[in-house]
């Protein structure tokens, strides 16, 4: 796998820097500066010699910040991939919408949008002979308090999913939700997610500032070969 530049900017949003582009995903809470070239993420987005990228894997609040259809005005050339559930006020050049299933081809990158146990979509990108997954809320939702019903409803839904992403061989990177909140079951759909579909790095998310999950996580699956990246802090450079 080719190194990887990976800024963690807050809970589902990291900035991935290829070596033509740079992917934003999930944005929704303003970022402190990160701990490297004292810049800050929309100076990253509007300064940068890159292709940028912006992707929104739904509408809830914690995945999808409006304020990022503002960035255009500093960068005219970013592109914008959101999830079809997204409503948009306004005609946005260069946006485009996704719904599960759907593919779309730009030029040098191809994305595959895939299904999510909750709202919106899952994004399959392929630039720059990497493979990147960013799962959204796609996890294996498991409360305790769930009835045997909703169990085995969310237990088909999630499985479903991860059967259509199998035939995609060597994903380098996979994003993926590691949800406290689960309590015992923080870590059953990126376990589930890491035997079946063995990418080569999972790095963890929505897990706001319960760092502890990611060294957890790493433990837990090791046996798949899989590595996990350990996040320590918000607005962190991740090496890979």
């Amino acid at each position: 796998m080719k190194s990887l530049k990976v800024f963690y900017i807050y809970h589902s949003c990291f900035v991935v820097e290829t070596e033509k582009h740079l992917l934003v995903f999930d944005y929704y809470k303003t970022p402190l500066k990160t701990d490297t070239d004292d810049i800050s993420l929309v100076d990253m987005v509007s300064k940068s010699l890159k292709k940028v990228m912006i992707f929104s894997s739904h509408g809830h609040y914690d995945h999808f910040n409006k304020d990022i259809l503002n960035w255009k005005n500093k960068n005219h050339e970013l592109t914008y991939i959101l999830s079809s559930d997204i409503v948009l006020d306004r005609d946005i050049k260069n946006c485009h919408q996704m719904s599960e299933g759907e593919n779309l081809n730009l030029g040098d990158m191809t994305i595959k949008a895939y299904g999510s146990s909750d709202l919106g979509v899952s994004f399959l990108v392929e630039v720059d002979q990497m493979k990147i997954f960013h799962a959204g809320d796609l996890n294996w939702w498991y409360w305790k308090d769930d009835t045997e019903a909703e169990e085995k409803y969310m237990r088909e839904l999630y499985t479903g999913i991860v059967e259509k992403i199998r035939i995609n061989k060597d994903i380098d990177v996979a994003f993926f939700p590691v949800d406290p909140r689960l309590e015992e079951f923080c870590y059953l759909g990126s376990e589930y997610f890491a035997e079946n579909i063995k990418p080569k790095v999972i790095v963890p998310m929505h897990f706001d500032e319960n760092f502890y999950v990611s060294s957890e996580l790493k433990k837990r699956i090791q046996k798949y070969n899989v590595d996990v990246i350990e996040i320590f802090r918000t607005n962190s450079l991740i090496e890979i």
